[in-house]
């Protein structure tokens, strides 16, 4: 890889560990005025949803999303990767495609404008690959990098998914690997090993795009992206628990749906579960359990280091479906014959139908 000789370009806290909290970000939210409703918005941020949504006609709504961060990898043209997967990532969660990006770029007027040419490179390569056009951006003069990516898209509002729709009896597919969070931290302190951060490279740099399409004629009645949030963080999403101004969420804040998890169905990157059960974990894990922590039923078996993997903030992470259990093998037939290593991981259930008081349990 190409190397940012003085390191500069590496964050600690890059990625989406960078994220705000769920719980400090709805405190300020909440107090925004929404004016008012326009009926053409299908989507907007009241709905905690992956991006906006916006009809255009019958057939045609436009999709908006917008995500940037500091680096959490030292090559620049990674980087770019990276966080362009990433910001793309949002279209295809609401199940549309595409279209055009604008870059959004901070960095240091002092540092070599070679390594920004790499990343905004490794940006528009996956531009590019995602059937999209660059149009243009916006920069800044900043005391450290940050990059990202703002990405319109088309879907047919008929068609679209949302992250709220779960049914009862909905199988949950999850198309990839955990533990992105966990393996770029622990390369910081030199425990994650040069093979294992290729492969959390490789995954990073998988666009969506593929398990998307895959998906798109099958019944799936809810879908997100895990990102920051973590597994179980964006699961809770899924379930209808909508965060609130408050640090945590608390059981009255659920619906009427509960869910189960199957550990052992769970796909990890490899070295993700040693390297966490031997503490090495993350910040931004670290608020994701304090937020939804208190919703989670582990059974005895699941050990701390499992449990840290799925509250791990995930960068350019996998899509979960909940989708309706007649088409789950067929689903999940499809998406590993492309590759892809989806896994069922759970199953959505009534309220209390998963045996716990509280809505999701991990077995």
């Amino acid at each position: 890889m190409d190397q940012v000789n003085d390191g500069k370009l590496y964050c600690k806290s890059g990625g989406c560990t960078a994220k705000l909290g769920a719980g400090l970000l709805s405190h300020v939210l909440e107090r925004l005025p929404k004016g008012p409703k326009d009926p053409d918005l299908l989507v907007g941020y009241d709905g905690h949803d992956d991006a906006a949504v916006y009809k255009i006609s019958e057939d045609l709504a436009i999709v908006q999303t917008l995500d940037f961060f500091p680096p959490m990898v030292e090559d620049p043209y990674l980087f770019g990767q990276i966080a362009a997967t990433n910001a793309l990532s949002d279209i295809y969660a609401m199940g549309g495609e595409a279209k055009t990006a604008l870059n959004i770029v901070c960095f240091p007027e002092s540092m070599d404008l070679n390594v920004l040419g790499r990343i905004l490179e490794g940006g528009q390569k996956k531009v590019i690959e995602a059937g999209g056009s660059l149009v243009g951006g916006h920069s800044i003069d900043d005391g450290g990098v940050k990059y990202g990516l703002a990405v319109t898209g088309f879907v047919n509002p008929k068609k679209m998914w949302t992250n709220d729709g779960a049914r009862e009896g909905d199988v949950l597919i999850f198309t990839k690997r955990l533990g992105t969070g966990i393996l770029t931290a622990g390369r910081n302190v030199g425990e994650t090993t040069d093979a294992q951060l290729s492969a959390c490279l490789r995954q990073m740099t998988t666009l969506n795009r593929g398990a998307a399409e895959a998906a798109s004629g099958f019944e799936i009645h809810a879908a997100t992206d895990v990102t920051g949030f973590g597994f179980l963080g964006h699961l809770t999403e899924m379930l209808g628990i909508l965060p609130h101004a408050g640090s945590r969420l608390k059981l009255s804040d659920a619906g009427d749906l509960s869910c189960v998890i199957y550990r052992e169905e769970i796909p990890l990157l490899p070295g993700a579960l040693s390297l966490a059960s031997n503490f090495v974990t993350t910040g931004g894990g670290q608020k994701n359990r304090n937020y939804c922590g208190d919703l989670v039923d582990f059974a005895p078996s699941v050990t701390f280091g499992m449990q840290e993997v799925l509250f791990d903030p995930q960068t350019a992470g996998g899509l979960l479906f909940a989708v309706a259990e007649k088409d789950a093998n067929a689903l999940w037939a499809k998406l590993t014959s492309l590759g892809i290593p989806a896994a069922m991981v759970g199953k959505i259930t009534e309220k209390g139908g998963n045996g716990s008081a509280l809505p999701v349990v991990v077995c």
